[in-house]
């Protein structure tokens, strides 16, 4: 009985140590991407900790304490958001585009990402990572591998080598054009919990052929979590497809093009693809 009794106490020990230690790489990680911006000057300004000492800790020679971690964290993020770094990144031509090329490369952004969205869907359970090809990926796989749970990448083509696909047909805003997305049948369960990731949501089409893409698979739709949302327009197409939790980080005014009402994603990519 003994023995019974103190396994349960050492295995919520062993997983305080690991949150502990996940906790504070996730500050040091947050250190890093303030480091870009800021100078070790400024940060022992911020932080009131030597210079010396941060560098050892941006270096990776050192981890803070368990304290000290949630005292940087708490103070950087008075001077840091996600959204406000988004923000930043994203600059609209004369077309009404942007490039996320500054968003989806930088890693350090992106275990941010990662971190808030796991803050967002805390307490739900999550099975399985849905995203679209192609700039949707690298967000997806990281949080992918930080719930430790399948990754799902629905592709506009079918693949040599699969037997079965569940296919959803959708058409673009604005474009006579049909286009299809595609995931193999057997990748998802009716037992999966399923979070849909991307970078973007535009006109809503893409996050909404997943969610049917779910269904059809008789699974459960947990959420979206995107990066950037522009305009309003998508959420009443998302909502036609059922009503799941949708979180963005930073929502954005569409930018109407100078010369011609702005395409969506979707459209400018049927465009290009005709050409």
């Amino acid at each position: 009985m003994v023995a019974v009794a103190k396994l349960p106490i050492q295995e919520m020990k062993d997983t305080s140590r690991i949150l502990d230690l996940k906790y504070k790489l996730m500050t040091i990680e947050l250190l890093n991407l303030a480091k870009q911006r800021f100078t070790y000057r400024e940060l022992s300004a911020m932080v009131h900790l030597p210079e010396t000492v941060l560098s050892r800790y941006v270096k990776g020679h050192v981890l803070p304490t368990a304290q000290r971690a949630e005292e940087i964290n708490k103070t950087l993020q008075r001077y840091m958001s996600l959204d406000k770094e988004l923000l930043e990144r994203i600059h609209f031509d004369d077309g009404g585009y942007f490039d996320n090329t500054a968003i989806i490369g930088d890693t350090l952004l992106m275990e941010r990402a990662v971190q808030h969205a796991v803050g967002k869907f805390a307490g739900k359970r999550v099975t399985k990572i849905m995203t679209a090809a192609v700039d949707g990926i690298p967000l997806a796989t990281l949080l992918a591998h930080r719930l430790g749970v399948g990754l799902l990448v629905a592709k506009k083509a079918r693949e040599v080598g699969v037997r079965e696909f569940i296919e959803e047909i959708f058409v673009p805003p604005k474009t006579a054009v049909v286009l299809s997305l595609f995931v193999p049948r057997d990748a998802i369960k009716k037992t999966d919990c399923v979070l849909i990731v991307d970078d973007i949501i535009d006109s809503g089409e893409t996050q909404r052929a997943m969610m049917k893409i779910i269904q059809k698979a008789k699974a459960e739709v947990i959420g979206i979590y995107a990066l950037v949302s522009i305009g309003s327009d998508w959420k009443a197409r998302i909502e036609s497809a059922g009503n799941v939790p949708v979180e963005v980080v930073t929502p954005v005014i569409k930018k109407e093009p100078k010369e011609k009402e702005r395409e969506s994603r979707e459209t400018r990519e049927v465009r290009e693809i005709s050409a």
